[in-house]
């Protein structure tokens, strides 16, 4: 049973609890509605835990991107629940906590931060998913324009090393773009997404939350570019 004062002590943790793990890993494996009420007390407690994680990662990105400074980690996590009424997939929960960290104006632009929380499988990520039309146009355009800059980005030996730029790409060069173009190789991306793995170990360490920080301080050179492209804002990750 979760006593009233180990609720509290949650609340006051930063980092993110072994509990949390535990309750993703039991989910996966009971994903279905009676398991999840008879167990809503545990996520209850969990998810305090992982919204208070969320807003300690928040103040410290914010020291350095003022676009996500005074987000409210409540606003940044995602819902549990999965929408099932399109997918063949009807297992109603996620086995995941997720949140996006992106600024909230107009003027912030299309990328931002995202980190995955889930058992053997969680990672920090950058740049813009599922950008609409319009703004995958502009930043094509940014990097067929400014190709040099952008391959400086890509190719610095941190990025390198931290990081792997994944997405869904066209088979061919998007119309609009010469075939010869030399960007030609990442015009065809229709997402552009930075993607960092991390060990569930990691996950529990104390100094989770300055990782995080760090690593997405090293995101920024890449998300600067994207969001010089344009000045809408996109859905990140749902």
């Amino acid at each position: 049973m979760i006593m009233k004062q180990d609720r509290i002590k949650g609340y006051q943790n930063m980092n993110v609890k072994k509990e949390t793990l535990q309750f993703l890993k039991d989910i996966k494996k009971n994903n279905n509605r009676d398991w999840f009420s008879f167990n809503r007390a545990r996520y209850e407690y969990v998810h305090e835990n992982f919204v208070e994680f969320v807003q300690s990662l928040i103040d410290e990105v914010g020291c350095f991107d003022d676009a996500v400074a005074g987000n409210d980690a409540k606003h940044s996590v995602f819902r549990i629940y999965r929408d099932v009424r399109f997918s063949k997939n009807k297992l109603p929960y996620k086995t995941n906590f997720g949140a996006t960290l992106i600024g909230k104006h107009s003027k912030s632009g299309v990328a931002g931060y995202y980190i995955h929380v889930e058992p053997g499988n969680s990672f920090l990520a950058g740049g813009a998913h599922m950008p609409e039309p319009k703004e995958l146009h502009a930043i094509r355009n940014k990097i067929s324009s400014d190709g040099k800059r952008f391959l400086r980005i890509v190719n610095n030996k941190n990025f390198k090393a931290n990081f792997s730029l994944e997405g869904n790409k066209l088979v061919r060069v998007p119309q609009g773009f010469g075939k010869d173009d030399p960007m030609g190789d990442f015009l065809k991306y229709k997402d552009l997404v930075i993607l960092h793995y991390v060990d569930d170990k990691d996950i529990l360490s104390k100094d989770f939350t300055s990782y995080c920080s760090s690593i997405f301080k090293m995101m920024v050179p890449f998300n600067t570019f994207l969001n010089e492209s344009s000045q809408n804002t996109s859905t990140f990750f749902d």
